[in-house]
């Protein structure tokens, strides 16, 4: 299993800082990605409806979902801290195949409303202050690729430092739209006592959750904790998770302070007023000059909706990286992941815009934030688990009382959109004309996915999930090797990577010598770490590759084999060469994933690389 976002991964260093304050400074910033998730476009419409629909009622529907907010983020740090792992590569290590494909299939979806709701958002945006055709603004988001490749080319700091500036941009904004509206403190203290008016408010709250406890941010923060490096014994973890929880209390107490303003700024203008219906962000935007007296609502309005979605964009996409990565295990080019997952977000844009025209942006960013709600479930109980299992957390497992809070938490998110589903689909019934279809789509397909969520609460409590070291090698990999009978080579050098490849190469390797032959195992450890302090590094990666080497070489030598081990640092295509060029080796044998042409395109090749920079024969044994 590859590091989690690993072109940065342990990237920043945390050690060596003399004073408390410079420590703490060097774990934020994690959070701060996170919490554009929380005020993204798709918060701003469910916000604004519900608060030009039912005044400050729902305010109390932000706050709590804020406080579970900041309980699941930091189970989701946690996670990432202790095992190194982010949610997504945690899940493939514990579920079957079949049941990864079908999360994994559902956190696309996930992603995919979630960037529908951010790139309408900034097309929105620069609609509203350029006049710039939302058509022309969806495709102008393509160009966030290039530069969230040209930011992570710089460092994480230097995006860090970006995305903090755009959240600056939205919370200044949104003070001056406070003192614009001049809000009634009596209401919005009243706003905070839980109310639910109506069907339609439980709608609209539901959205609300689903805008703000968002699931991919769960899955983001796992991986983007692993980005600091720090001492790995237990009093270095111990103050990871007390600065990370730092971090994410102010972030998200920041994003509440946004989706609240959101909120009230739609109630103290628009409910006031009698204007219930304002949904959609363009009518608010048309209406604040008029109704508060001055043109600098409106464009603060629209600069603050650009850096919402500017900035959601970039971790939607880092998010989408993580989450193919970790449930599918495959490594792609990063700009052409990227690209990829900003088309995912742009093609359903375009087709809703040209389909239902403008006017149903507002409905559908509402949508998307419903479909988020919906999926969280299926990453929330995965988390949940994790995060209590002693034998992954190694004796930072969450207490009893987080344990029940979590639980908690997850059923009512469950309940709500479970009441929601079937509230939906016996609507759906009622006024079918031909329900038959219904009954033979729809109900067995929410049953199905009823039963997946039943599953996924309960295995853990009747099965073990697997060993750590086990998701290195490919599942039920057992290595047979053929007896030979030609034997012409004495020193065998052999690349391996704990693929299926290792199988094949090291029986050819066999066949060339038999076992009068020296063998020689080479892995390469291609982490951040180890690409910047070479053989220096000490990371889990670098542990886990080592004794799974070792564990290569005791199998092979147990049945007759002469075999020595050398660890690699860095990239293959120089890393194998060094190797190669200074031990005394007659050949070196290969492993290919068999792919070409497009194939190496995505995946790029270290063997048309490496076969220059070698004076010995290469001899490449296709899987």
């Amino acid at each position: 299993m590859s590091k989690s976002l690993e072109e940065v991964n342990q990237s920043i260093a945390t050690e060596g800082k003399k004073s408390g304050l410079r420590k703490i400074l060097a774990f934020l910033g994690p959070a701060y990605l996170i919490s554009v998730g929380y005020m993204d476009p798709g918060n701003w419409a469910t916000d604004l409806a519900g608060g030009s629909q039912f005044g400050y009622a729902l305010l109390w529907v932000l706050l709590m979902s804020n406080i579970m907010a900041l309980l699941l983020q930091s189970l989701s740090a946690r996670l990432g801290i202790v095992t190194q792992r982010d949610l997504a590569q945690a899940s493939r290590e514990t579920y079957s195949p079949f049941v990864n494909y079908i999360l994994y299939f559902l956190a696309e979806i996930a992603i995919a409303a979630c960037d529908l709701a951010e790139v309408l958002g900034m097309a929105i945006g620069l609609n509203l202050l350029f006049g710039i055709s939302l058509i022309q603004g969806v495709v102008i988001t393509v160009l966030d690729t290039f530069l969230l490749l040209f930011l992570i080319n710089k460092g994480m700091r230097k995006m860090e430092a970006f995305i903090i500036a755009l959240v600056a941009v939205i919370g200044f904004s949104f003070v001056f739209e406070m003192i614009f509206a001049q809000p009634e403190i009596g209401q919005v203290v009243t706003g905070l006592v839980p109310s639910i008016p109506n069907e339609a408010a439980l709608y609209i709250a539901i959205g609300i959750i689903g805008a703000t406890v968002m699931p991919h941010n769960l899955y983001l923060h796992s991986s983007l904790v692993q980005t600091r490096k720090f001492d790995r014994s237990d009093k270095g973890i111990k103050q990871a998770l007390k600065y990370n929880l730092i971090d994410s209390t102010i972030a998200l107490n920041l994003a509440f302070f946004v989706n609240a303003a959101i909120l009230i700024l739609a109630a103290a203008t628009f409910y006031k007023n009698g204007l219930f219906e304002v949904a959609e962000i363009q009518d608010a935007h048309q209406l604040l000059a008029p109704m508060l007296g001055t043109k600098w609502a409106p464009i603060l309005f629209a600069v603050a909706l650009i850096a919402a979605g500017q900035s959601s964009t970039i971790t939607g996409t880092l998010a989408g990286q993580i989450i193919m990565e970790g449930y599918l295990n495959l490594r792609i080019q990063p700009w052409v992941r990227r690209i990829i997952t900003r088309l995912i977000a742009i093609v359903p844009a375009v087709l809703v815009i040209l389909i239902y025209g403008e006017s149903v942006t507002g409905k559908m960013l509402i949508f998307s934030q419903v479909i988020l709600s919906l999926q969280l479930g299926f990453a929330i109980i995965p988390l949940i688990h994790f995060v209590s299992d002693k034998s992954k957390m190694k004796g930072f497992e969450i207490s009893k009382l987080t344990q029940i809070a979590s639980w908690i938490v997850a059923s009512i998110i469950v309940s709500l959109n479970a009441k929601l589903v079937f509230d939906e689909i016996k609507g759906w019934l009622e006024t079918s004309e031909d329900p038959m279809i219904l009954w033979l789509t729809v109900v067995p397909i929410a049953f199905g996915f009823l039963i997946l969520l039943l599953y996924i609460v309960f295995k853990p409590f009747v099965t073990k999930s697997k060993q750590e070291h086990q998701s290195h090698l490919p599942h039920n990999f057992v290595l047979e090797f053929s007896e030979t009978v030609a034997y012409d080579k004495k020193n065998i050098a052999i690349s391996i990577d704990f693929s299926t490849a290792d199988q094949k190469a090291i029986n050819s390797a066999f066949d060339l010598g038999g076992k009068e032959a020296n063998y020689t195992l080479i892995h390469v450890v291609e982490t951040v770490g180890a690409i910047m302090y070479g053989g220096n590094v000490d990371d889990n990666e670098t542990r886990i590759d080592e004794k799974l080497l070792l564990e290569y070489k005791e199998m092979l030598t147990n049945i007759g084999f002469k075999v020595d081990v050398k660890l690699g640092f860095g990239k293959p295509n120089k890393a194998i060469p060094k190797i190669v060029n200074e031990g005394n080796f007659d050949i070196l044998v290969m492993g290919t994933h068999g792919h070409t042409g497009l194939k190496d395109l995505l995946f790029g090749t270290t063997v048309d690389k490496l076969r220059h920079e070698i004076s010995i024969p290469l001899f490449i044994v296709k899987n």
